[in-house]
């Protein structure tokens, strides 16, 4: 069995590492030769390919780029062609949403027998104008007739999809986004690592792990920053991540005077991310896009209790009152409320944290997700050989 995946960057990400640790995982099964084509990865945003690169199984497609531009899209197109046509895979599995739409059509011009795509995210919605709207929407429809299988990380993806008119319901198979449990099971609140960010051993830290960009809601986590401090004075916050909006974010702080309860870490490599989430007392995931935050489930595989906006996938693991809450998007009274009432009950966050702990246990094991990959692989595989 051959396959071929294809992502338009491997900046840090979590469809990145989902999709780095799902090649890497079916490298290791017998009888099943895969690589990954990416196109150029660059920005703040930093890059995880040395793993992959380190296997030897990634490629360079110079001209698949995330911004659209017509001349290097079909540069890419012919290229990914090329590619496919002359290593000739059984199947080409796509991620994100320049490579999901370039190399499905490229996949089914090469004569590809089967073609799949993972939704990590939704490509249109309310979080963009009508314009970008219907033509997200209408490459999606045109590459969801020649796709195969879709792999959502989520069911709310399979259900925007599908009334979007794209797919078919029994061509839909959720696949939980998995990661390795054990850092995120073990990680402690480092004493240590709280002293050399400024954070007191009694303070209680709001953390949220997200690229510093648009649509991740740290605007609203900012506009009741000073809110949160007058219930709770001990109140910091804790940013991981990085991306190209980090000086307006910081300037922002300054100028409300909000610089001293913000710590900011910069972009942080995956395998350092379980013992920032350590040293938290709750995460707050606020982003408007988004198919299943990895940070939710790793910040529960931790113990720790979780806010979230009710948004796309959120829902499926941020269980109302059982293992966080769960805010409108939006409502900032709202995402007030919560998180005081977090910092003024220890037995509610063990409570939650607790639950939500369980529930990572079973959904999101790494290697679940590569052997349910491959079983899909091998029920594509008998269809198509039908």
């Amino acid at each position: 069995m051959r396959v071929i995946h294809v992502i338009t960057r491997l900046i840090v990400g979590g469809a990145q590492e989902n999709t780095i640790a799902t090649v890497l995982g079916l490298k290791g099964k017998p009888g099943v030769k895969v690589d990954l084509v990416s196109g150029p990865t660059t920005g703040s945003e930093g890059t995880l390919e040395k793993p992959v690169r380190d296997a030897g199984i990634l490629h360079d497609e110079p001209d698949l780029i995330r911004a659209v531009h017509p001349l290097r899209d079909l540069l890419a197109y012919r290229g990914l062609i090329r590619r496919f046509r002359k290593t000739r895979p059984d199947i080409v599995h796509t991620h994100s949403g320049k490579a999901g739409v370039l190399g499905r059509l490229a996949a089914k011009a090469a004569g590809v027998p089967i073609i799949v795509h993972t939704i990590h995210g939704p490509s249109f919605g309310t979080f963009q104008g009508a314009l970008s709207n219907f033509i997200f929407k209408s490459a999606e429809r045109r590459a969801g007739k020649i796709t195969t299988h879709f792999v959502s990380v989520a069911d709310a993806m399979t259900q925007q999809y599908l009334a979007a008119g794209i797919g078919r319901p029994e061509r839909f198979t959720t696949i939980r986004s998995g990661f390795d449990l054990q850092p995120f099971l073990t990680a402690k609140n480092d004493p240590e690592l709280r002293k050399k960010l400024g954070i007191g051993p009694e303070d209680f830290v709001i953390g949220k792990i997200a690229r510093l960009f648009k649509l991740k809601g740290h605007d609203d986590l900012f506009a009741i920053a000073a809110d949160l401090t007058k219930a709770n004075p001990r109140t910091r916050f804790l940013l991981i991540g990085d991306g190209p909006w980090r000086e307006r974010f910081e300037k922002q702080l300054a100028i409300h005077g909000l610089s001293s309860q913000f710590v900011l870490t910069g972009l942080v490599p995956p395998s350092e991310v379980p013992k920032y989430v350590g040293i938290m007392n709750c995460l707050a995931h606020l982003s408007l896009r988004e198919g299943l935050p990895r940070a939710l489930p790793q910040a529960m595989a931790a113990g720790k209790p979780v806010v979230a906006y009710d948004c796309d996938g959120a829902r499926e693991v941020c269980l109302d009152g059982k293992t966080g809450l769960l805010i409108k998007p939006g409502d900032k009274p709202g995402l007030t409320d919560a998180l005081v009432k977090l910092s003024e009950s220890r037995d509610l966050r063990h409570q939650y944290g607790e639950e939500g702990r369980a529930l990572v246990r079973t959904q999101f094991d790494q290697q679940t997700m590569v052997n349910q990959t491959y079983d899909l692989y091998v029920n594509l595989m008998e269809e198509h050989r039908a």
